[in-house]
């Protein structure tokens, strides 16, 4: 397997435009599988999990073409086949496969597929999605191998959902198979991040009606999926990368222009780097790092929760910042208890961790920190990894780079650009 082989020491400076969003882009992907007509998606990101949907998506007939050059694909799905997803064992190596579900539902009437992987993050039940579709009218079972339904447009009545949590995947989800069935559902504490609302803004472009975008409360009418259209849609930009390349930025103490950016996405994020004392500014759509002149100050409690709270994707690169802020911070990750397992490689490297339980554990800063050969435990997770190298006496082996390569495109090659010295060892 390869790995980042990372020497630290180097400041990193220039510019770099984010684009699109992975948790934009895979949901786009599977809406368009509700039409005949060709979906044209623009501002799409390199990375492994969207090659391997496309993959899927081949498999069972939707034809497809990727312009990487000016990261555009092309999907039309004239005719699909679900039944060729049976055995599907791509399915199974990330989570976001399950998002076939509702637009097969809603076109074919049926779908099965292997249980989703992805990255241990801890409990993360499929439950939200499968209660969701079966509380529309569908037929939706899932066992220790595999997730089936079966759905006719008859059971289908006007529903109100209450979601038990603002899940990301579940509001898409059910949104896109709502889209595709004419009739009124509402969803209520459904998702607002603004990658759901690029999710939204596609359905309503395709020809559903949508009330309550960006908000935690639904109302869509669909149309029949016979009657949808295609069209040219923009993937909304991706907060997470650009919240990592600028707390790389400013562990290196370096000045980086980052470009492409939604602040509304972040506000949550620069509150934290405002505790913290950092240096940056918001310039247009652009985000400005610039060295701080005195110490990193720690930050009381970095707590995710839904949006507009602090994102959960971001917490892992901030934990590492605390190491490097004068004093002690707390984590406190609601979401996900195994999130906090890059804390042990820090460890490794000669962080201060104190473990509370699963979800919480402080942090004490300033710390050097030493290359050692760590490993990614889940997609941020290894990018973390990655930027402790940065800043780590000595150099750093970071393995499990395959999670890496899931949702950070050319990320090697970026941080290469920005003066980092970084290479990928096959």
């Amino acid at each position: 397997m390869a790995y980042f082989k990372v020497t630290g020491g180097n400041k990193l400076s220039g510019e770099i435009n984010i684009p699109g969003a992975k948790n934009a882009a895979l949901k786009m992907f599977c809406a368009a599988l509700l039409t005949r007509e060709k979906c044209i998606l623009k501002n799409v990101p390199e990375i492994s999990d969207l090659k391997l949907l496309l993959k899927i998506f081949n498999k069972i007939g939707v034809e497809t073409s990727w312009d990487k050059k000016n990261k555009i694909v092309e999907i039309q799905a004239k005719n699909i086949d679900p039944t060729k997803l049976k055995d599907c064992d791509e399915v199974k190596q990330f989570r976001a496969s399950i998002l076939i579900m509702g637009p097969l539902l809603a076109r074919c009437g049926k779908c099965e597929i292997l249980k989703p992987g992805g990255c241990v993050l801890g409990a993360r039940p499929n439950i939200i999605h499968t209660d969701g579709f079966n509380i529309l009218g569908a037929n939706v079972v899932e066992n220790d191998e595999k997730i089936s339904g079966t759905f006719s447009r008859k059971d289908f009545e006007n529903k109100r959902i209450l979601l038990p949590e603002a899940s990301v995947t579940g509001t898409e989800n059910l949104s896109i198979f709502a889209a595709g069935v004419e009739d009124n559902v509402e969803i209520l504490f459904a998702a607002s991040e603004p990658v759901v609302g690029g999710t939204h803004r596609m359905l309503v472009g395709m020809g559903a009606e949508i009330e309550g975008i960006g908000t935690h409360h639904l109302k869509i009418k669909g149309k029949n999926w016979k009657d949808l259209k295609g069209g040219t849609f923009e993937i909304p930009p991706d907060g997470i990368l650009a919240g990592t390349y600028a707390i790389a930025t400013i562990l290196t103490g370096g000045n980086l222009t980052i470009k492409n950016v939604d602040h509304f996405e972040l506000f949550s994020f620069y509150g934290l780097l405002k505790r913290a004392e950092v240096n940056f500014e918001m310039e247009g759509n652009n985000l400005k790092i610039a060295p701080t002149k005195k110490k990193l100050v720690a930050i009381p409690k970095i707590q995710t929760a839904i949006f507009p709270a602090f994102a959960s994707d971001l917490q892992s690169p901030m934990g590492l910042l605390a190491t490097q802020c004068e004093g002690e911070s707390m984590i406190f990750e609601t979401l996900y208890d195994g999130r906090l397992t890059y804390l042990n490689e820090l460890e490794k490297m000669g962080a201060k961790i104190e473990f509370l339980n699963a979800h919480q554990a402080k942090v004490f800063g300033p710390t050097k920190l030493k290359g050692t050969e760590v490993q990614s435990w889940d997609l941020r997770a290894g990018a973390t990894m990655v930027l402790a190298g940065l800043i780590a006496e000595g150099t750093t082996k970071v393995t499990n780079i395959q999670y890496i390569d899931r949702g950070y495109e050319n990320f090697e090659q970026n941080l290469q650009a920005l003066g980092a010295d970084i290479q990928r060892i096959k």
